[in-house]
């Protein structure tokens, strides 16, 4: 696998490049870890209130983490969910990687991944890991909490409380629906691996690179992913986005739907968060666009609406139907026109 990727530099390369958190001593640092650990164990019971669904007993408890052990979960993460791929490129291969050169090339796809991590690591404000291979565990990352909150003006205890409840939302979708973590798992492995191009087909994707870079600036597609995949592959992809985009909208539709109750700034926090989403700088929105996070935006307007007119036409029951099985999950159009999908399913 370091042939491709060499992982552990990736994980070193990550923590040297990302920045530092707010300025916090030692002391704030511990009251801030030990307040976000008693607002994620608050937040349990509005979700399963509101949702209607409840995570098991033995599902992990959330973990507080810095942005280091971020970039180590999420690289080892990655690094199993692309096994199946590497195993395609070297089944595809001709002959061996000379030792030395593997080495090098290694550590220059290290490189860019330890500098992507480094970038996301400072953007994530809660993530429940879904570990392939591994064990599944919400991350709160408090640095950039902290961060979030000051820069967005908001009350500590509201925006905290508030990023809890999306996360413990997430932690409930994986957790209470028993099949939704392999589903999600093997579909993205099935797409990475069908996304590794053999000989003919890497020429092909060269020559359709330099057609596909305005939609890659433009911020309307998948990031720097449209370079390479096929109109095939994009619609896999558009299916796999669309059930990224109910796990979102649900989280932020339950996360306003307690806020009223709970969280008595909660409209002054979503719409100041709502033009932090929006990015910050001209370099900001270009690295946005280029790893498709334009489309993750895009991902939490889309599912939220789907969420709502669902509940509207059918209930919170009704809408959680949608949990029973791979096939009750929307599709893409229907992502986009629920009633579709509440015709499909409902009758």
């Amino acid at each position: 696998m370091t042939e491709y990727v060499d992982w552990d530099f990736a994980k070193r390369t990550g923590a040297r490049l990302a920045p530092p958190g707010p300025d916090v001593s030692p002391e704030e640092a511990a009251e801030v870890v030990g307040h976000i650990h008693e607002l994620a164990a608050s937040a349990v019971e509005p979700v399963a209130t509101t949702s209607l669904l409840r995570a098991p007993g033995e599902a992990p408890a959330p973990l507080v983490v810095d942005r280091r052990t971020w970039i180590d979960v999420n690289a080892d993460s990655m690094s199993a969910m692309l096994e199946p791929a590497m195993d395609r490129m070297s089944a595809l291969r001709d002959k061996p990687v000379w030792g030395p050169a593997a080495s090098v090339g290694g550590k220059v796809t290290a490189t860019e991944a330890g500098s992507m991590l480094a970038f996301m690591s400072t953007k994530v404000l809660g993530q429940y890991d879904i570990a392939p291979g591994g064990t599944p565990a919400l991350l709160l990352v408090a640095p950039n909490i902290v961060a979030t909150e000051r820069r967005i003006k908001a009350v500590p205890r509201d925006f905290r409380l508030w990023v809890c409840l999306h996360e413990e939302t997430h932690r409930v979708q994986f957790t209470a629906v028993p099949w939704l973590r392999e589903h999600m798992v093997e579909r993205a492995r099935t797409l990475a691996e069908e996304l590794v191009p053999d000989g003919q087909a890497l020429r092909d994707r060269f020559a359709q690179a330099s057609r596909q870079l305005p939609r890659v600036f433009s911020g309307d597609g998948q990031g720097i992913a449209e370079l390479v995949i096929t109109p095939e592959q994009r619609e896999q992809m558009a299916q796999v986005t669309a059930v990224m985009s109910l796990l979102e909208g649900h989280a932020d539709v339950v996360m306003d739907d307690v806020g009223p109750e709970h969280v008595p700034t909660v409209a002054d926090i979503r719409d100041r968060f709502d033009q932090r989403r929006k990015g910050a700088g001209m370099v900001d929105r270009l690295l946005r666009r280029l790893l498709g996070l334009e489309a993750k935006m895009r991902q939490y307007r889309d599912g939220a609406v789907f969420v709502r007119t669902v509940q509207e036409a059918v209930g919170v029951e009704g809408f959680n139907a949608v949990w029973t099985s791979p096939e009750t999950l929307p599709t893409a159009r229907e992502i986009t026109e629920p009633h579709t999908w509440v015709r499909r399913v409902h009758g």
